[in-house]
């Protein structure tokens, strides 16, 4: 991106820190659509062009995992039309950008329940995933009808029924072991969070995974949020020294804890 040393500033090796995994919690779409004296389905339509669009820039990064938060748990609550609304964007994305995705050699999948979904869209959903399995370019995670308090507790369910069958010790489990059951165990942890629309709080998204994340909060609606933003907020990322509770000036690696 023209203008990129710039943004971030100089630093010891010339070069940025790049994080390895950005998760997003989009928020914003239907207050831009009633600044734009639109439905609300339209700002969620706009949400997919700013998927879209910082997705193309982590490419362009060198960010290997972004992870959006697109249907929490508790959106189930929220209006029918609503939520029927963004069940249709969803299947649409799936069945119009899965080839551009597997093309461009870019991973899909999704974490979250998924059985409240139609059998359907979670047909799309394996069929997306099996078709881009192997791609290595990039990988694209969306969460849908995930809560971080669901994840951890699925995690544990899964890890008393392995004590029940006597395949593991209840003493044995530690964090580092339930750590390898939750969502996504497999990918690096997520080094920044950025949240758009003015709210600071993490809203129950990826609460195991966040434990060392540097969180970023900006008052721009996510339909506004391109890649001139998001390059702000790699900027803001690269300038944090991340110590995971040691201390100041330890010899740390400053990003991806976790090797994947």
């Amino acid at each position: 991106m023209s203008g990129s040393n710039a943004l971030y500033g100089d630093s010891e090796a010339g070069q940025p820190i790049i994080p390895r995994h950005v998760a997003i919690i989009m928020d914003g779409n239907n207050r831009w659509a009633k600044r734009q004296g639109l439905p609300g389905p339209a700002g969620h339509r706009a949400g997919v062009e700013a998927v879209r669009s910082v997705l193309r820039a982590c490419r362009n990064h060198g960010v290997e995992v972004l992870t959006v938060f697109a249907f929490s748990s508790e959106n189930w609550g929220r209006p029918v039309p609503e939520v029927r609304a963004l069940l249709a964007l969803l299947s649409r994305y799936l069945r119009s950008e899965v080839r551009a995705l597997h093309k461009d050699n870019i991973c899909l999948r999704f974490i979250g329940a998924r059985s409240r979904f139609s059998p359907r869209l979670q047909r799309l959903m394996q069929q997306s995933e099996l078709l881009t399995a192997g791609n290595t370019a990039a990988t694209l995670v969306i969460a849908v009808d995930y809560g971080g308090q669901w994840d951890i507790a699925r995690a544990a369910r899964e890890l008393a029924r392995r004590v029940a069958a006597g395949q593991l010790q209840a003493d044995d489990i530690d964090a580092e072991l339930l750590d390898k059951h939750v969502s996504a165990s497999d990918l690096p942890r997520p080094d920044l969070c950025i949240r758009t629309g003015g709210d600071a709080r993490i809203s129950n998204f990826m609460l195991w995974q966040f434990a060392y994340s540097e969180l970023y909060f900006t008052n721009t609606l996510w339909p506004d949020f391109g890649e001139l933003e998001f390059a702000r907020a790699l900027a803001d990322y690269s300038r944090r020294e991340r110590r995971f509770g040691l201390r100041d000036g330890a010899d740390l690696a400053v990003s991806g804890e976790r090797d994947a």
